[in-house]
C-alpha cells in the first residue's frame, strides 16, 4: 500500500478531503522523523514504537579493491510492532 492509497482510504472512511488528509499524514511523518533525529523514540500504543538503534563501529571489506574499510558507529531508525499488532497479523494468515 502506498502513501496515496493510505490517504485515499482515510479520506473514504472519515469523509475528510484528501488534501487535508494528505497534509495530516505528511505532518505525522515529519513529526516522527524529527523526533527520531532529536533522539526521542515515538510510542503509539496498540500499534508500535519507532526507535533509534545504535550500530557499533565495524570493519568491512571493499571486495572490488580488496581493501579493508572502517564503518563508523551510526544510528538507524527501527520499528517494533506492538504485541496486539503482531498477534492480529498472525491470525490473518492466508
Amino acid at each position: 500500500m502506498t502513501k496515496a492509497e493510505i490517504v485515499a482510504e482515510i479520506a473514504n472512511k472519515t469523509g475528510i478531503e484528501k488534501v487535508a488528509v494528505q497534509a495530516t499524514v505528511e505532518a505525522f511523518m515529519d513529526i516522527v522523523k524529527g523526533s527520531l533525529v532529536d533522539g526521542e523514540n515515538v510510542y503509539l500504543r496498540g500499534f508500535g514504537s519507532f526507535t533509534i538503534k545504535k550500530r557499533a563501529q565495524k570493519t568491512g571489506r571493499n571486495i572490488s579493491k580488496n581493501t579493508t574499510i572502517i564503518i563508523p558507529a551510526h544510528n538507524i531508525p527501527a520499528f517494533k510492532p506492538a504485541k496486539s499488532f503482531v498477534s492480529e497479523v498472525k491470525k490473518n494468515v492466508k
